[in-house]
């Protein structure tokens, strides 16, 4: 029989994180000490972290449950099930690479995989039913595994009136928050989104927002006209290309940038119905496609660019921005973002730089997340979300006991 029981003040646990870019699946282990009160002191190691690529039938059938249309109630089941089996398959294979045994894990933070996400108001009768769905069903993972599993994160923060994300801010603010630095924590996935840490701030003087599409219109253009590609590697392609000033114009104009916050967004903005625009527009102008993906390259370092100049300069003048996730990868969007920010005088630095891990970092705060929740402790951050207050966010699922 297995206890899953804290011995210490340093607990392990696991996290596993699919995003919109829906490329696979990034398998954490860490080692976590929590600070007495939120902010600095706490303490984490990475034990051991691993990516899992989809199987390509699997990442086809995603994509096309974010369609509604297709997202029939047996083929949405159908995946909770099967993703559940690859998450518990993921965790299995990490937790060998760490050298750790299931009885060893405090708990699984998983945050599933988005598929529709509509955090705008949507009054019916009295109530608002703003909703999100996430799928990749813990119960599977905790009883394949033999380990509790806390998943679904976004809903309990929906629940008192929040836009149920972004949820990292709460974790970088326990892990980087600073007396004196303002830092800007940039996560560029399929969406990008920007963590203000201001200096010497509390946990709810912390913001945060999505900035706009970080790799999901790059990747969605190359899996349409490099196949079978799937990724501008290094920003490569994008290298080769000129940005096409009316392109970019038009990108500009959507009127996500200049929504009030709290505001976030996904596919259902900007996937493959808004890549469809690009490529009918590329036909009629006889644009060459290096130049479309090095305009949608632009396109992401000027969202992230006109999110500091909105929302943060005028109260929080920065002093770097550390970028987490794919895009960092991408060493021409980080040229864009460099040139970009040189006259606000920010630095512009990578996890690596200061001693993190881009590919782990999300999936490295579910983990955390699980954490506080399994501790009954809220885990959001209401001024970022929009909620109405503090919430515990997190399902968790049991084992069978003797497991």
């Amino acid at each position: 029989m297995m206890d899953n029981q804290r011995t210490s003040d340093a607990v392990y646990l696991i996290g596993l994180m699919s995003g919109t870019s829906v490329d696979g699946i990034d398998a954490a282990v860490i080692r976590y000490a929590p600070a007495p009160e939120h902010g600095e002191g706490a303490e984490l190691a990475l034990v051991a972290f691993e990516n899992t690529p989809f199987p390509a039938e699997v990442r086809t059938m995603i994509l096309e449950l974010c369609h509604p249309a297709n997202a029939t109630i047996d083929r949405v089941g159908a995946m909770n099930m099967w993703l559940g089996e690859l998450y518990a398959q993921a965790t299995l294979s990490v937790l060998a690479q760490s050298g750790l045994e299931p009885s060893q894990i405090y708990a699984i933070g998983s945050h599933g995989q988005t598929i529709y996400h509509a955090p705008e108001e949507k009054r019916m009768g009295d109530y608002n039913l703003h909703c999100t769905v996430q799928i990749g069903e813990g119960a599977v993972i905790a009883n394949r595994t033999g380990i509790p599993c806390v998943s679904d994160f976004r809903v309990a923060d929906m629940a008192m009136g929040g836009q149920g994300a972004p949820l990292v801010p709460f974790t970088e603010y326990v892990l980087y928050a600073s007396q004196e630095k303002t830092l800007l924590m940039q996560n560029i996935g399929g969406i990008g989104n920007v963590t203000v840490l201001p200096a010497g701030g509390s946990l709810d003087q912390v913001f945060a927002l999505d900035t706009g599409p970080g790799n999901m219109i790059i990747d969605e253009l190359v899996s349409q006209l490099y196949p079978p590609m799937t990724m501008d590697i290094g920003g490569e392609i994008a290298a080769t290309g000129q940005v096409i000033d009316e392109l970019l114009n038009w990108m500009q104009q959507d009127d996500y940038y200049s929504l009030p916050l709290p505001k976030s967004t996904g596919r259902e903005r900007f996937g493959q119905h808004y890549v469809a625009q690009m490529i009918k527009a590329m036909e009629e102008h006889h644009w060459k496609p290096e130049d479309v993906i090095a305009t949608a390259t632009r396109l992401t370092a000027w969202s992230i660019v006109d999110s500091y100049e909105r929302y943060i300069a005028p109260h929080h003048p920065a002093q770097q921005l550390v970028v987490g996730g794919g895009g960092s990868y991408n060493h021409t969007l980080l040229r864009e973002l460099r040139k970009l920010f040189a006259p606000h005088q920010v630095e512009v630095l990578t996890q690596e730089d200061i001693g993190g891990h881009s590919d782990a970092k999300e999936a490295i705060a579910f983990a955390m997340l699980a954490y506080y929740a399994m501790e009954r402790q809220p885990n959001n951050v209401p001024r970022v979300t929009g909620a109405s207050q503090p919430v515990v966010m997190g399902k968790i699922s049991w084992p069978y006991p003797g497991r």
